[in-house]
């Protein structure tokens, strides 16, 4: 088993400005910490250990991971040779001196959603740290405080939670309070079915605060697809009359003014719904999976895919049964637990309340997150060599 990373270590993680180094070793520091709970409640998943694939999944968007065989893949799927060929001619009718390859490479050129890659990738980053660096430090401070404790003692619990913030998030820590009291009850807990839905109650009371907390960096990522129409139009435009481009939006907007609008304007149209439909497409693609140890990717837009284990299967706990009935539609379920936007709080948290119940007792969670080689270039700083 791993060291507890210590607060200044996290603090030290948190404050690295390369956004890939640093979200590969919150991802490995949140596997540590993971590993540090197994030491008081066995292998049953604890938040941390769903934060770690959550954090190597994040990695791939700040990566931009495979970005352009996934580009080539989706405009191949949505740019067919017959609307190249309509877009060569509306160019070329209304007086673009390019050759018919040329407008194509212009069209491939517009169309490359990296923009708002960048804007989800830049997002995803700050709320990779944002979160680290709060709840990853309280998980540091909590096992510095109260790991070794052979008996239950409430004035260091109540001690340890008075470095929390009261009040509700995003501001408030109420909730990391509550979920690290659970977490220390059930240290001393001996009934496993307790035990269980103790450890339940405290990952998604951390859920709850966390998904509170990234509210903003969510919505941001989630609506980095969002293209301005004006800023497209005039870009094209540029592209195609790169000498006289005002002139063409000025002809354009001519047109448009005694309602006779150019078939190059329909063209303009055209390609702005496919660029937003490729940002997107590439942007779910980066966000709305999971991916878990040994290839297995949860989709987050459908149900989750397991069931409840035994011991969670009937929840008799009352402070677990009060906060499923509070924020959980389908309580004893995993029905509707997909998103249809994941931007949307409520509909994160229904799908992260199964995801946390079902896969709450499965070890392979506990499988590391990168080799030994790995491990060791990108605690030097280093990017590791193969696939992360």
């Amino acid at each position: 088993m791993s060291s507890s990373p210590t607060v200044t270590e996290v603090d030290q993680i948190a404050a690295l400005v390369d956004p890939v180094i640093r979200n590969l070793q919150i991802t490995q520091s949140y596997h540590e910490l993971a590993l540090v709970m197994t030491s008081r409640t066995g292998i049953c998943a604890n938040w941390c250990t769903f934060a770690t694939w959550a954090s190597k999944q994040a990695g791939q968007t700040i990566r931009k991971e495979d970005f352009a065989r996934l580009l080539d893949d989706i405009r191949r799927s949505i740019v067919s040779a017959q609307t190249d060929s309509d877009i060569v001619a509306a160019a070329q009718a209304f007086g673009s001196k390019h050759s018919g390859d040329e407008i194509q490479e212009t069209v491939a050129d517009v169309l490359n959603p990296l923009a708002a890659l960048d804007r989800a990738s830049d997002a995803v980053a700050r709320g990779n740290r944002k979160v680290y660096a709060e709840i990853g430090r309280e998980f540091a401070r909590f096992f510095a405080t109260c790991l070794n404790d052979n008996n239950f003692d409430s004035a260091k619990i109540t001690e340890f939670c008075k470095g929390l913030r009261p009040g509700d998030p995003p501001d408030g820590q109420q909730y990391l309070a509550q979920a690290f009291t659970y977490y220390y009850r059930a240290f001393f807990e001996r009934d496993v079915s307790t035990r269980a839905q103790l450890l339940l109650l405290a990952n998604i009371l951390i859920g709850f605060h966390e998904q509170t907390r990234l509210q903003p960096e969510i919505a941001e990522a989630m609506n980095a697809a969002f293209i301005d129409a004006r800023q497209f139009r005039t870009r094209f435009i540029k592209a195609l009359f790169p000498f006289r481009g005002w002139l063409a939006r000025l002809r354009l907007f001519f047109l448009r003014l005694i309602n006779r609008p150019s078939p190059f304007d329909g063209v303009i149209d055209d390609l702005l719904n496919q660029a937003r439909r490729l940002a997107r497409l590439v942007i779910t693609r980066y966000m709305m999976t999971l991916g878990l140890p040994h290839d297995v990717i949860l989709h987050l837009g459908q149900d989750v895919p397991a069931e409840f284990p035994e011991s969670l299967r009937h929840i008799s706990f009352a402070d677990l049964q009060t906060l499923l009935t509070q924020i959980d539609p389908t309580p004893d379920s995993t029905h509707d637990s997909g998103t249809v936007d994941w931007s949307q709080l409520p509909q994160r948290l229904h799908f992260i309340i199964d995801l946390f119940r079902c896969y709450q007792e499965t070890s392979d969670l506990f499988d590391p997150p990168f080799t030994t080689e790995q491990v060791t270039s990108l605690k030097s700083g280093r990017l590791p060599d193969g696939r992360l």
